[in-house]
């Protein structure tokens, strides 16, 4: 079950990344072209924060599970020195979670503006920011604080 949920998450940050980026360009096209806000960019809307969310589910689920993170929580005093521990065991959950409430805030208010205008400027607003804060908070193979192979 334990692996199972670990591939589970390794396909689904990926599918975030790709649908914020494609909602993200969406939005930005539309409302730099002045185009109507037509079902396929409610769908896009709808659909990157709904992978957002199952992100969520699996990541709270291993975060709990986690080894690294049980180390963490249980040795607070001691692995607060080590940056690997700390990022894992609080900056990365923390900052995806964010990542997250920006995301559902920009997929709700962005529902409900009225003018196609509104909604793409509201979605390129709040996506563009969670985006960016899902940027910051990966462990990318080449920071040089912590760091994690692209595919595990």
């Amino acid at each position: 079950m334990y692996q199972t949920l670990i591939f589970l998450h390794s396909i689904l940050r990926w599918l975030v990344l790709l649908s914020l980026v494609i909602a993200v360009c969406r939005a930005a096209r539309g409302y730099y072209r002045g185009k109507m806000f037509t079902a396929v960019d409610n769908a896009v809307r709808h659909w990157t924060a709904t992978i957002g969310h199952l992100q969520l589910m699996a990541g709270l689920v291993l975060y709990f599970q986690s080894p690294l993170v049980s180390f963490f929580l249980k040795n607070f005093d001691t692995a607060q020195h080590s940056f690997d521990l700390v990022f894992f065991g609080m900056i990365h959950s923390l900052l995806m979670f964010v990542a997250i409430v920006v995301l559902t805030l920009g997929s709700a208010l962005s529902k409900r503006r009225l003018a196609d205008k509104s909604k793409f400027r509201t979605m390129l607003l709040w996506y563009a920011a969670a985006l960016l804060i899902i940027f910051i908070a990966i462990p990318w193979p080449f920071s040089p604080f912590v760091h994690r192979p692209y595919f595990r």
